[in-house]
């Protein structure tokens, strides 16, 4: 399945800048397999109006992602997962996961939540996104 920005979720109140979050999600998408390479990147006009975020921003997540070797520019195309892409182990995608499952579990403890309701709450978010 090509790409799609239905792929990309931001939340602006998170304290991550939306571009920043973008190419997160990019690289995340790269490393598991599920982008492959030479893959066409959603449009910045789609993905901005999807996400009801400025052109400006996709477009500076696209370029910084291109600058960094993980995408690269197609004339006419728009931008593509460079060829050059390493998959990466699954310890190097758990470690990317990481910083984020440190703020999970500080919020999780501010709010008095047990480790089964936190996986229970996680587990619900991937039926969701039908990753049973």
């Amino acid at each position: 399945m090509p790409p799609s920005s239905s792929h990309f979720q931001v939340n602006p109140s998170s304290g991550v800048p939306i571009y920043r979050q973008l190419m997160d999600q990019v690289r995340a998408l790269v490393a598991s397999g599920r982008w492959a390479e030479g893959d066409l990147l959603p449009s910045v006009r789609q993905v901005a109006q999807d996400l009801q975020v400025n052109q400006m921003t996709v477009s500076k997540a696209y370029s910084l992602l291109e600058r960094d070797g993980v995408v690269e520019r197609v004339r006419g195309l728009g931008m593509r997962v460079n060829q050059k892409s390493p998959k990466g182990t699954v310890k190097e995608r758990q470690s990317e996961l990481r910083p984020l499952l440190e703020q999970v579990a500080t919020q999780a403890y501010q709010l008095a939540l047990t480790p089964e309701q936190v996986l229970a709450a996680l587990e619900s978010l991937f039926k969701e996104r039908g990753h049973e």
